[in-house]
């Protein structure tokens, strides 16, 4: 069994990525191609934003807004501690300092309350200067922008959205990667919507920030590639890359509804068990993962036994928030998030993808069933 089976999704549309790929080797336009052109045209429609940027890697897609936003070491940006290391260091590596945020203990993202309490201790401290903020989209769940929007309008604080696993989630059928005054994601192969190396994208409305987005990803070109009018990256998405996910993009929504099939199936097997996802109101999840909640890391070990006993894989994220990470704990170490540290001990992930049978979901569930009702032994 596969955690993520990209096999029988290449399987779906292998004729016409070939065809395209084919095109491709007899242009020999590898970078920059048209095909790079129509999938930033088709991501923008398929959101409802007007600007769309491709790039090289979804980590890309957080510096690259954080450079044209121009970061002080001075400059605070508020961001959840559990999730991937990128949205931290996005922050770092652009020049300013990432000031780290409780989850909620539900949904497992940005707590607002949290957050808030955070900003105003920074004010108070003095040191930084609150500037921005990153709301993840957790496991593909979007974030409370709703609250989180009008907490950044408060303050005057920027908002991103960092879409790396949420593309395809909505709120009140608003898509994600337009919550924010920028949004990011990515397309690692293991992602909703994955290529077959690395790329990601940038979304605004902005006129403004479109411009420097744009300027930046290929070294802050100005008006050809030899006027640089500011520092860039070289972070451009190849052609073939474009080419694998505009087809990736045009059975998307069918394999979305696939996705919330197999979770919904997931819940209704598991939820009498163990703590299944929450899903507010009005939202719906792209389900990058499906991830139980469990009553210790003893508790999560063992099941991870059990079923890698029975040839099904899991994986945890995340086992460690990032405040407690080696490169930012000496300068967190005062700072106590406790849902963070609860959630890093006992979140688990089971196989998720469209194309996931339900022979092998029904196994999955077996086996945690008996686990825990005592009939698997370890």
């Amino acid at each position: 069994m596969q955690f993520i089976d990209l096999h029988r999704q290449y399987d779906v549309i292998e004729e016409k990525i070939n065809k395209r790929l084919k095109r491709i080797f007899e242009d020999k336009h590898f970078i920059g191609g048209e095909d790079v052109q129509e999938l930033e045209k088709n991501l923008a429609e398929y959101v409802g934003v007007k600007h769309v940027v491709a790039c090289a890697s979804g980590t890309d897609a957080l510096t690259i807004p954080m450079m044209a936003l121009e970061l002080k070491k001075e400059d605070a940006v508020f961001v959840p501690s559990f999730t991937f290391f990128a949205t931290g260091e996005s922050v770092s590596l652009a020049g300013g300092t990432p000031v780290f945020v409780d989850s909620c203990k539900d949904t497992f993202n940005m707590d607002v309350n949290s957050l808030e309490s955070v900003i105003k201790k920074t004010y108070e401290d003095g040191s930084l200067k609150p500037r921005g903020i990153i709301a993840v989209d957790l496991f593909g769940l979007p974030a409370n922008f709703n609250d989180i929007r009008k907490i950044a309008d408060k303050y005057n604080l920027f908002l991103i959205e960092d879409a790396a696993q949420g593309f395809g989630g909505t709120i009140d059928n608003k898509k994600a990667c337009s919550f924010g005054d920028i949004a990011a994601t990515s397309f690692f192969p293991a992602k909703p919507l994955g290529c077959y190396g690395d790329g990601g994208a940038i979304f605004t409305n902005s006129d403004e920030l479109y411009e420097k987005i744009k300027s930046i990803h290929i070294h802050g070109q100005g008006k050809d590639k030899y006027d640089n009018v500011m520092i860039g990256l070289n972070s451009r998405l190849d052609t073939i890359q474009a080419a694998i996910l505009i087809e990736k993009l045009n059975i998307f929504d069918e394999e979305l509804i696939k996705r919330n099939r197999v979770a919904s199936l997931y819940t209704e097997h598991l939820k009498n068990i163990v703590e299944t996802p929450t899903i507010p109101s009005g939202y719906t999840s792209s389900w990058a993962q499906y991830t139980l909640k469990l009553k210790s890391e003893e508790d999560r070990n063992k099941l991870i036994n059990a079923l890698k006993a029975e040839g099904i894989p899991s994986m945890v994220y995340y086992p460690i928030p990032m405040h407690k990470s080696t490169a930012y704990s000496k300068s967190n170490s005062d700072i106590s998030l406790k849902n963070c540290e609860a959630l890093s001990k006992s979140v688990l992930s089971l196989p998720m993808h469209p194309y996931l049978s339900d022979d092998e979901l029904e196994k999955v569930c077996y086996i945690i069933k008996n686990y825990y009702e005592g009939e698997y032994s370890i």
